[in-house]
């Protein structure tokens, strides 16, 4: 019998509420020049590598997933989202577009439920933070359970640093008990809802009766054509699949590559660290990864390659740093074409780039559709092949996929953890999830000389000729 939410936990959420709002009324007045310095002080005081550092290993300590080395690379995106902050404007007017007689003006979104996944609780909050303070929004974070006291730790370090400047701190408020009932309740209550995480947690943020933006599962593929760079692309292909042990949504889980590179490519892989799974260990893998219906597995999700090798019953040296499936099915009946979200690869052989094509549709069927492709080629005509038939929101060229979709600093895409995976992913919107989600605009109008083409241009060579 599924748990009801009781009058005591309504009343802690109606508190929270009663705070957020009070804080808002509080900065409603704060001009741009205030609002930044508190970005930048947010953004100091949850990105200096001490501060997170420390609740990086208080995460894998609490929820055992994860490495340090990839956790802790993770303090760059939220140095990139305050650049990203602190180049545009969010209060007052914030474009002008003269010809069209339009003013835009920026307003708050109101109070934000933030749904932080197990994944992610010492990067969601300063994510989250930074765009809900420029946009002087308040936030309640909801935690998974399974990380709560990292995610409460961050929470609390944020309200300090902009209690100490002057901000009250009820911008930022955490969840102590978080439960199903508990969020569902908070997230009927807020003004929006930012659901990061897992299908189930979104569905219920759709279901809320108020606005949400979710995201999509991964299933990141890549091509690799005859054009490719293969020591850039291996070595891109390990950064992405063993970052934070695979955990991301966008790290790379199927990888295909042109025949007449294949074997050279392999081999390289495997000499950045890759182990080249035999088909019996292979079968072994997949038994252990995800039941007979099809479901992935829990205790194989953001393991060493050694722990996923192991629980198959073969032993893998310490060198080894992710396991490379070979692969020639794909369909929901075929494991290794779905998302892995480990560190496991499923490599594909293709003969000819309009199979490439062809596969790239139909592992999207399998799962993953919104979410990211990407490709290795020094070949226009591929790369805009490939933009034009695959079924995502975002496809990256010639880079690490988990270090690029979600923005980087040699790319051009808006900073965040949060991707939209578009009518596909059955989300709302396809866009890096960044400030402009966290306001409201208010278009003002004003009188412009008459645009309006003549009937003859608008209906061409239509006008006048016989009617239905």
């Amino acid at each position: 019998m599924a748990k009801e939410l009781s009058e005591r936990d309504r009343q802690t959420i109606d508190g929270m509420l009663a705070r957020a709002h009070a804080a808002m009324r509080e900065v409603a007045d704060y001009d741009q020049e205030r609002i930044d310095r508190l970005c930048q002080a947010l953004g100091w005081a949850t990105a200096n590598e001490k501060t997170f550092g420390r609740i990086v290993e208080m995460s894998i300590a609490e929820s055992g997933l994860g490495d340090p080395e990839g956790r802790h690379s993770k303090r760059n995106k939220i140095i990139g989202v305050l650049r990203d902050v602190l180049r545009e404007k969010s209060t007052g007017i914030i474009e002008e577009i003269p010809h069209k007689g339009i003013v835009k003006y920026a307003k708050p979104a109101g109070v934000i439920a933030s749904l932080v996944p197990t994944t992610n609780p010492e990067l969601t909050p300063p994510y989250t933070g930074l765009y809900a303070l420029k946009a002087l929004d308040a936030v309640i974070f909801s935690p998974h359970p399974r990380s709560k006291g990292t995610t409460f730790e961050m929470v609390r370090v944020m309200r300090e640093a902009i209690r100490r400047q002057g901000a009250p701190a009820d911008l930022f408020q955490c969840i102590e008990n978080p439960s199903i009932p508990v969020t569902q309740y908070l997230m009927a209550q807020c003004d929006l809802t930012l659901a990061t995480g897992g299908q189930p947690m979104v569905r219920a943020a759709y279901s809320s009766g108020k606005p949400a933006y979710g995201v999509g599962a991964g299933n990141s593929t890549m091509v690799i054509d005859e054009t490719a760079d293969i020591d850039i692309a291996a070595r891109n292909t390990r950064t992405s699949k063993t970052s934070d042990f695979g955990s991301g949504c966008s790290a790379d889980g199927n990888i295909l590559i042109d025949d007449r590179i294949y074997d050279r490519f392999v081999r390289a892989l495997v000499a950045e660290g890759g182990h080249l799974a035999t088909v019996e260990q292979a079968a072994a893998l997949e038994k252990v990864m995800w039941d007979d219906h099809g479901h992935r597995l829990a205790q194989t999700v953001a393991c060493p390659p050694q722990v996923l090798a192991k629980a198959a019953g073969f032993e893998l040296g310490a060198d080894r740093k992710f396991i490379i499936v070979e692969n020639d099915r794909i369909g929901p009946d075929h494991n290794y074409s779905r998302e892995k979200l480990t560190t496991l690869l499923a490599v594909y052989r293709y003969h000819g780039f309009e199979q490439a094509l062809e596969m790239v549709k139909r592992i999207y069927e399998v799962g993953g559709k919104g979410h990211s492709c990407g490709i290795y080629s020094h070949d226009d005509e591929h790369i805009d092949r490939l933009a034009r038939v695959a079924p995502v929101s975002r496809m990256m060229v010639r880079q690490a996929q988990s270090k690029a979709n979600a923005g980087s600093f040699t790319n051009g895409m808006p900073m965040t953890s949060s991707l939209g995976c578009g009518i596909w992913g059955g989300n709302i919107t396809n866009e890096n999830i960044h400030l402009k989600h966290f306001l409201q605009t208010t278009w003002v109008s004003r009188p412009i000389p008459e645009d309006r083409p003549a009937d003859a241009q608008l209906f061409g060579e239509f006008y006048n000729s016989e009617t239905l």
